[in-house]
């Protein structure tokens, strides 16, 4: 049996003076003391005697009786644990019982030994024992505490997908405690209903191939809100490379996901009428001018202006001018099809873009005409707008708004998106100059604009 490099002190509470000469033989045999060393073992013979001893001077280990004069059974174990937090603790006992070893190693000892059944290679193994033990229980609560202290939400799952474990961040987000959660799926605790099979297939394809799974996903609350999610799913494998459990680290993301589309709604969209801007509008048409040239379907783009806008804002202000120009987007899209594409491209002027209409000119002349008839007829109908200004009673005014439009066909990519609306809005002068309340097109193949009465 090979002796330790380094001595450890021991603390041995006993007030048996023949037990304690025994103990102290079988330390100096079992090697846990160095040949030549000081003899490293204080005598306690009372658990109080014992508890100022080791204030004064830390142990590594204590030696335990369970029966002393002031203390017994296993209450002495857990007052002494309270007393020397983190000093491993073997109990001295005279009765051989697995059942009072296992309450003892529960009440807070790292191993035990019986009294008179047990030589100094027993007594060495089981300090050794309490001292490794008692690092590894040390290092458990250390990641424990970690674990319980970061933002992220922890869930460690069986190798089936039952939860073992979850961290106070996965309550918190989830709202399900550990209790609730332990033994569930966390598929059918947190289902949102928002991703495909192909989607859970293709994450459980990865983790369980070894490999650590990264992505976004929208999850459920206990109280049924949905929430954004950066999830992490990482295989813990044993020695031979099988894995036994899973670890997923979940971060809530809602926030930045509402703060992205906040973003790109004042990037893309009017924050007045939230219809699509200048810059999505051009996006989308030159979108829809290739998928228009695979198909071989025309398009069409209208450029609207309204017509008698500045007389309103000029008697009663912008705050009414916004009403109206919210009922006139309202009214756009209640003319055109879901697929189709309305804009407000600033003041008081809008576009409205179809797609996929006939593959014949003509045909597709005739249904850009009856869309923009649809159009011009509906924005001519009275607006009944309600406003209050600071101080006054609420108003109802009528209001009459018709629109001039211009229109242009496309079908290649040969002309750039800015053309289109160039010439679009040409006609729209078009049907201005004409007297107002009309439509007017422009042929680009032609380069001449047609008015439509």
């Amino acid at each position: 049996m090979s002796e330790i490099s380094q001595s450890i002190s021991i603390l041995v509470i006993e007030d048996d003076p023949g037990d304690f000469g025994l103990i102290r033989t079988h330390v100096r045999l079992s090697g846990l003391v160095p040949r030549g060393d000081k003899e490293p073992v204080v005598w306690a013979k009372t658990l109080a005697e014992g508890i100022a001893a080791a204030q004064s001077n830390k142990p590594d280990v204590v030696m335990l009786d369970l029966s002393l004069p002031d203390s017994a059974g296993l209450a002495t174990v857990q007052m002494l644990r309270a007393a020397l937090p983190g000093v491993p603790i073997v109990v001295l006992t005279g009765h051989d019982g697995s059942a009072l070893a296992v309450a003892a190693l529960q009440a807070g000892a790292q191993d035990y030994l019986v009294k008179g059944q047990y030589d100094h290679d027993a007594l060495g193994r089981a300090v050794r024992n309490a001292l490794v033990r008692e690092a590894l229980e040390s290092r458990l609560r250390l990641l424990e505490v970690a674990l319980n202290s970061v933002a992220n939400g922890i869930v460690i799952t069986d190798v089936d997908a039952h939860i073992q474990w979850v961290n106070p961040a996965f309550t918190q987000l989830t709202g399900f405690s550990l209790e609730e959660a332990l033994g569930r799926n966390p598929g059918e605790l947190l289902k949102s209903g928002k991703h495909s099979p192909a989607f859970y297939r293709n994450m459980w394809e990865a983790i369980l191939s070894g490999q650590t799974w990264h992505g976004e996903i929208v999850n459920r609350r206990k109280d049924g809100s949905l929430y954004d999610e950066a999830l992490a799913i990482a295989p813990v494998t044993d020695v031979d490379g099988t894995v036994r459990y899973f670890v997923a680290i979940m971060q809530n993301i809602t926030e930045r996901k509402q703060a992205e589309e906040q973003i790109r709604n004042l990037a893309f969209y009017d924050t007045l009428t939230q219809l699509p801007n200048r810059r999505l509008l051009n996006d989308r048409l030159g979108q829809t001018m290739a998928a228009s040239k695979r198909s071989g379907h025309y398009g069409a783009l209208m450029f609207l202006d309204l017509d008698n806008f500045k007389p309103l804002n000029d008697t009663y202000g912008h705050g009414v001018g916004d009403l109206l120009l919210i009922e006139v987007a309202h009214r756009l899209i209640s003319c055109v099809r879901e697929t189709d594409t309305v804009a407000r491209f600033g003041g008081d002027e809008f576009v409205v873009m179809l797609s996929e209409l006939d593959e014949d000119k003509a045909e597709s002349t005739a249904q850009a005409a009856i869309v923009a008839e649809k159009i011009r007829t509906t924005l001519a109908e009275p607006y009944l707008l309600t406003f209050k200004h600071e101080g006054e009673a609420e108003t109802t005014v009528e209001h009459h708004c018709a629109a001039s439009i211009g229109v242009v066909l496309f079908i290649s990519h040969d002309a750039s998106p800015e053309d289109i609306i160039k010439w679009a809005d040409m006609a729209m002068y078009q049907a201005k100059e004409g007297g107002r309340n009309a439509v007017s097109f422009y042929d680009a193949k032609d380069e001449r604009l047609i008015g439509l009465q």
